[in-house]
């Protein structure tokens, strides 16, 4: 992954006062309204990050038909 690919969507400051359901509310809001994307927390960054998703790799069944 190359870094400029990786968007910070929402940055968590000590000072907030947030809870991890709001923080999984987040990803999963973001997530629904950007399905090619994979949204994830990034502990280093201490925000919720996203890179675009991989393309799902075919099968080699489904290579087949």
């Amino acid at each position: 992954m190359r870094r400029s690919h990786k968007k910070v969507w929402y940055r968590i400051h000590q000072d907030d006062d947030i809870t991890l359901k709001e923080i999984a509310d987040k990803i999963r809001e973001i997530q629904e309204a950007h399905p090619e994307l994979d949204v994830f927390f990034d502990g280093d960054e201490f925000a919720i990050c996203s890179i675009p998703a991989k393309e799902k790799k075919k099968t080699r069944q489904s290579r087949l038909t």
